[in-house]
């Protein structure tokens, strides 16, 4: 018993019936001793802070994992133009693997309704080695921002754009007379699409583009190219006006298009090399390159239409010009 207790040190209390009693043994004093500065709230495991805490930082690691994901994967439209692009839909898929757009990746959504333009292309990309991906519909619709995909998309490779003077060097292979187009305040990429597929059936060489303020050969080029672009060069000039000096010292005759020219496609001849310069339906040709025009060109107009569509007046001054060098 503790009354009892005969270990050395063992105390009597005065009053008790007991006998000796066991002490402390020095715990009272070590309890009564300082244990150091209180931990931070965030550091002490039950504390809501420290739970708040580390919901945080399971919440940033998740951020991090999905822009890592998203950071793989192709991207529609991206503004530096050196991304690659989806072509969105199943007519323009189809129509693009037609006409031997280069594609790296054909994407189809999981239980995808099948028909004969998804067999189609699933046909095109698997004989000439396109990587064929099925994938969630939801990552789909993530990777083409929602848009009207159709349960199918076509990846294709950033442009490569050729310098101006490698359409002159293309001329000179040719061995025929020059054709080239050039294009000013473009900004639509639907136009400039058309007037490649113009250009290309029209024997042009090439079209050339400034490298800012300018539609660029993205998807829908591509796909209003119907492939064109594929075989026909588009190069991009740092200074348009500059290019154009360059070709006139090289003999090409540079012809603006304009509703107000001093010619008109009756009076043009187009036999000579030449450079035709398109500018937008609403700004026209810009000042400078107006100014280096050797002359501007009108084309008449039987009815009430004051202007056509830039890709619409272009065609129709390069089917003439074809006209003519045929005869």
């Amino acid at each position: 018993m503790a009354g009892n207790s005969q270990r050395r040190g063992a105390t009597r209390k005065t009053g008790s019936k007991k006998g000796q009693v066991v002490g402390s043994g020095g715990q009272r004093r070590r309890g009564l001793e300082g244990k150091g500065a209180t931990p931070k709230a965030e550091d002490r495991t039950y504390h809501a802070a420290a739970k708040r805490a580390k919901l945080r930082a399971k919440a940033d690691a998740a951020t991090a994992t999905t822009r890592a994901r998203n950071a793989s994967r192709p991207t529609v439209g991206r503004k530096d133009g050196e991304g690659p692009e989806l072509v969105l839909g199943r007519n323009p898929v189809v129509e693009c693997l037609r006409a031997g757009v280069p594609a790296t990746a054909l994407y189809v959504a999981v239980g995808t309704e099948n028909d004969d333009r998804l067999t189609e292309s699933v046909k095109i990309a698997a004989d000439t080695g396109i990587s064929i991906l099925e994938l969630p519909r939801t990552d789909l619709d993530r990777m083409s921002n929602n848009g009207m995909h159709q349960g199918l998309a076509l990846q294709v490779p950033p442009y490569r754009y050729a310098h101006p003077d490698d359409l002159v060097d293309r001329v000179n292979a040719d061995g025929g007379q020059a054709l080239l187009v050039a294009l000013d305040n473009i900004t639509d990429p639907r136009n400039l699409g058309a007037v490649v597929r113009s250009v290309a059936a029209f024997g042009g060489q090439g079209v050339v583009i400034p490298q800012r303020r300018s539609a660029s050969v993205t998807a829908v080029a591509w796909r209003t190219s119907a492939g064109a672009a594929a075989r026909l060069p588009v190069a991009r000039a740092t200074n348009l006006t500059r290019t154009l000096k360059d070709w006139a010292s090289k003999g090409y005759q540079i012809v603006g298009l304009d509703a107000g020219g001093d010619t008109t496609l009756d009076e043009f001849d187009g036999t000579a090399p030449t450079v035709i310069v398109v500018g937008s339906e609403g700004k026209g040709l810009s000042r400078l390159v107006r100014e280096t025009c050797d002359s501007i060109l009108s084309i008449p107009m039987a009815g009430p239409v004051e202007s056509l569509n830039a890709s619409v007046a272009a065609g129709v001054v390069l089917g003439e010009v074809a006209r003519q060098r045929r005869r």
